[in-house]
């Protein structure tokens, strides 16, 4: 089993910067690969960005590229998600999420198998 747990979240002004981070516990080494989704009110849960628990790849929604960054510090066994130049339509629920090496794509939801609470994230004027 594989604990996550989410923090980070909170209001900010458009244009402004987050950094969400994601604690990993438990059977870490079963973990082939690490993602942030978010969930907007009304909306789908939707892919943002995808690390590669091995070879470090990097993968990111066309909406968030160039704006975000996946990255992860092995000593703390946590993944961050750094959010800069956040826009309105950046306002979601964000879940971070891991899965063990399986089928199923690294951008869907249901490849993945094990998701922490979530953290809120608002940005507003």
């Amino acid at each position: 089993q594989v604990q996550l747990a989410e923090s980070g979240g909170g209001l900010v002004q458009p244009g402004g910067s987050l950094r969400l981070s994601c604690a990993v516990s438990g059977s870490i080494a079963n973990i082939n690969a690490m993602a942030w989704f978010r969930q907007a009110p009304g909306k789908e849960r939707e892919f943002v960005a995808t690390l590669g628990w091995g070879p470090f790849i990097r993968s990111y929604a066309d909406s968030v590229k160039g704006r975000f960054t996946i990255s992860r510090d092995d000593a703390k066994n946590t993944v961050y998600l750094q959010m800069n130049s956040l826009k309105l339509e950046d306002t979601a629920v964000y879940y971070c999420a891991a899965r063990g090496d399986r089928s199923g794509s690294y951008y869907q939801s249901p490849s993945y198998d094990y998701w922490g609470q979530g953290t809120q994230v608002t940005v507003s004027s």
